[in-house]
């Protein structure tokens, strides 16, 4: 009995023609595997095409909640954009398709994973590492790093002689990859930085300049960090997203151009689409700003940026991940409230936002005669706050009194001309000072 080997499958060209190729290179049976992340408009005609492909067995998982529930929503609550941008839609979805390939292949007792994903990208470091951390036994096999490199005319004519089911519909140029959370396009024209995307690259955001003229507000609940409801009605974290995706990208909010940092070595530069990602990141850190205190922000941030690099670098199935998690699950316990925002024109504004739990204090904050600040208190607050800084200035002498180099600028920049009218420097003299400690 032959060997069986379980495929990561999409439906496209390359993982239809991968099923016949590992048949034929290497006599495995192929169980395909398929997950609906938001991205797959029919499961059972995947199903179909995938048998019509060749494999001897199917298999299709609806993983929309897991997805959200369990990548989606912890990336936000982190704060995780990588190189503070990018929102980490793919790099979320392949740990749990690796996670998904892992347990078809021991439901189906195969020794063998195969992916799709070429030699020079990201996703193979993804999809190989998840597998190794689940599974160290099972053997990864990529095609299209191992023999099966064809172009696309190749894989057209592979396909028709073994008839394989493919589309014969003109390719995009673009590679694109899509999920609930986002979807990234690359490759085509977009390889020169200097040359501005075409229309035809965005499919879920309109151009900023022909968005609707008046704004759309939209106000987003959240509890202990997870999106639980839009406008006041609660949904699932799947429709919400959904939800967003169509009213941020109505208003062409989400869109993103970077030159990205290859985990491989090399940049590249990325477009992506993420209008619900792009506005819930908003409105999750106007939350934090309210209830999380100015230390646990400062760490967060560091925090944010090493949770960033260890999903895009495929190390969802670490335990430095898992230590991270802990964290920032920590910081959620108080991050639950509303916020309000304004979507117009390709950007996203926090116009407000409330919270039971906000360290925000209406009576310490304000300038009116409700003020509760005990302004006497700031003059102690002062002396010792300042002690070591008066204490080096009296020991060390580091600046004098005249002293223009703590300025790093001439004196005469500073100093009034001499032969400035007298009336004009009467007038400067005699305007209002601001008030100070906004």
């Amino acid at each position: 009995m032959p060997e069986r080997c379980v495929l990561a499958y999409s439906g496209g060209l390359d993982t239809s023609v991968a099923v016949a190729w590992i048949r034929e290179t290497y006599g495995y049976d192929v169980v395909t595997c398929t997950a609906d992340l938001g991205n797959v408009a029919d499961l059972n005609a995947v199903q179909q095409k995938a048998i019509a492909s060749g494999a001897a067995k199917a298999v299709v998982v609806d993983a929309r909640d897991v997805f959200v529930t369990f990548f989606v929503w912890p990336a936000l609550q982190a704060g995780a954009l990588y190189q503070d941008k990018y929102p980490l839609a793919t790099a979320l979805g392949r740990p749990l398709i690796a996670k998904l390939l892992v347990d078809t292949a021991r439901d189906e007792g195969a020794k063998y994973v195969a992916h799709g994903s070429t030699g020079k990208g990201n996703d193979q470091v993804r999809f190989d590492l998840a597998v190794h951390a689940l599974a160290p036994d099972l053997v990864v096999v990529a095609p299209m790093r191992g023999g099966m490199n064809m172009s696309r005319e190749e894989e057209m004519a592979y396909a028709k002689q073994r008839a394989i089911p493919v589309p014969v519909t003109k390719k995009s140029p673009y590679s694109v990859d899509e999920n609930l959370w986002g979807r990234s396009i690359e490759a085509g024209v977009l390889e020169d930085p200097w040359q501005a995307p075409p229309r035809d690259v965005y499919q879920w955001t309109v151009d900023p300049n022909e968005a609707p003229e008046r704004p759309s507000v939209a106000v987003v609940g959240f509890e202990q960090g997870v999106p639980v409801s839009l406008d006041g009605k609660p949904l699932t974290g799947p429709a919400l997203i959904e939800a967003l995706n169509a009213l941020a990208g109505k208003h062409g909010v989400g869109r993103i151009d970077m030159v990205e940092d290859r985990l491989v070595g090399i940049k590249s530069r990325e477009i992506y689409e993420a209008p619900a990602a792009v506005t819930l990141h908003a409105a999750h850190m106007a939350l934090e700003e309210m209830v999380l205190s100015r230390d646990v922000q400062r760490f967060k941030r560091q925090v944010a940026q090493e949770y960033a690099r260890v999903v895009y670098e495929g190390l969802w199935f670490s335990a430095h991940h898992q230590d991270l998690a802990a964290y920032v699950r920590s910081t959620q316990r108080f991050v639950s409230g509303e916020v309000k925002l304004q979507l117009h024109r390709g950007a996203v504004t926090v116009v407000g936002r409330k919270s039971p739990n906000a360290l925000y204090q209406e009576a310490l904050a304000t300038y009116s005669k409700a003020d509760r600040f005990d302004h006497k208190a700031a003059e102690g607050f002062i002396t010792v706050f300042g002690l070591p800084l008066r204490t080096q200035a009296r020991a060390q002498r580091l600046w004098a009194a005249d002293d223009t180099a703590a300025l790093d600028v001439p004196r005469r920049a500073i100093e009034a001309p001499a032969s400035a009218p007298a009336v004009k420097r009467k007038q400067r003299a005699s305007q209002p000072r601001p008030k100070l400690g906004r």
